[in-house]
């Protein structure tokens, strides 16, 4: 959910993935309507659709293009899933087809279409952004609806998502769910009681020195999420090493600036210049409890940022044809095999979704 220059993000930090290659004016890639699916010939493609107005970048990838169709939601915002998610997700390719995006402001759709901070990046219009890429997907393999897969902060945008067109989508996988503001004083008070009962004096006088919340210097979340992640670490299971590194198209020098810059762009309008941004206002419970479409829900035991116990009363609060909640073991906030595997059955557990 951060960007490299304050926390060493996700994709960073926990993977040591390379950036997004960029593509030059006249060597953009466009995805083409693509011929009819026959059943049992494999999808590989990547590249540009008009999505809002605007060109955003798509990727595609699954062995059997009849499979069910996965719509992953990335988090951050800025932190775009497509550079490691052929490794990451390479299991879910036998029985789906997973379909992403790079939101307004995060990776290739922000080197297409870069935005300055005056610009507001706004959860209605990513909302609608995913609603046309879920239609795009859907229509491009001849299905009604598809299933959704958001985590962290894709977890709010996912909520937005299906209470807003519930018939696209025939489940709601949702992952370390955000519910109100990050961070809760029990997330601080859960992790300066990890930190005091290892002796760890610097990470007690890291969290003291941020002061009382709300917090608005915008680093202050990022510092507070280094000690989180290091916590945590003690607790999880490891990424594999076959799991690091990204397709070779995502590490041209020149995105190097773009994917830095759209993650600037990003966090400043998550967390905003005073803590006023896009973080402070979430408070799903004003959207209702109802929901239309099965809603499951993968939590990690030892996440430390959005905790087992605020994910689970949101949990018991909302209304659904079906419902689940998963605590995951060995698990945090970001994915690990455990994560990725718990994921994996629910969306088998969804099964075919025409």
């Amino acid at each position: 959910m951060l960007p490299r220059h304050l926390i060493a993000p996700f994709t960073a930090l926990l993977l040591g993935l390379a950036h997004c290659a960029s593509y030059g004016a006249t060597d953009v890639p466009r995805l083409s309507p693509g011929a009819a699916c026959k059943a049992g010939a494999p999808v590989d493609e990547k590249g540009y659709a008009s999505i809002g107005g605007v060109e955003q970048w798509i990727r595609i990838k699954g062995s059997n293009c009849a499979n069910p169709i996965v719509v992953l939601v990335h988090g951050g915002p800025g932190n775009p899933t497509t550079p490691f998610a052929d490794k990451f997700y390479q299991s879910w390719e036998k029985d789906f087809t997973i379909v992403q995006w790079d939101q307004r402001g995060a990776g290739m759709t922000y080197a297409r279409n870069r935005l300055t901070d005056e610009v507001p990046l706004l959860v209605e219009q990513l909302r609608d952004d995913g609603i046309e890429v879920a239609h795009y997907a859907a229509k491009r393999f001849g299905k009604q609806r598809v299933i959704l897969l958001g985590g962290s902060w894709s977890s709010v945008l996912g909520v937005h998502m299906v209470k807003t067109e519930p018939a696209l989508f025939c489940g709601y996988v949702s992952t370390s769910q955000v519910v109100g503001p990050l961070p809760t004083q029990a997330s601080i008070d859960a992790t300066l009681a990890l930190a005091r009962a290892a002796g760890d004096q610097e990470a007690v006088a890291r969290i003291a020195s941020l002061g009382a919340l709300p917090w608005t210097n915008p680093r202050y979340a990022g510092m507070f999420r280094r000690v989180i992640r290091k916590y945590e670490g003690q607790r999880i299971e490891p990424v594999p090493k076959a799991w690091t590194g990204s397709s070779p198209e995502y590490t041209t020098p020149q995105y190097e600036a773009d994917y830095e810059a759209g993650e600037d762009y990003s966090w400043l309008q998550f967390v905003g210049l005073n803590g006023d941004g896009i973080a402070s206002k979430i408070d799903l419970y004003k959207l209702g409890p109802k929901f239309d479409v099965p809603i499951y829900m993968v939590q990690g035991e030892q996440d430390l940022l959005t905790m087992p116990e605020p994910s689970k009363r949101y949990f018991d609060f909302i209304e659904a044809p079906h419902k689940e909640f998963m605590l995951v073991p060995r698990t945090g906030h970001d994915p690990n095999p455990p994560m990725v595997a718990t994921q994996l059955s629910l969306l088998k557990k969804i099964g075919d979704c025409q």
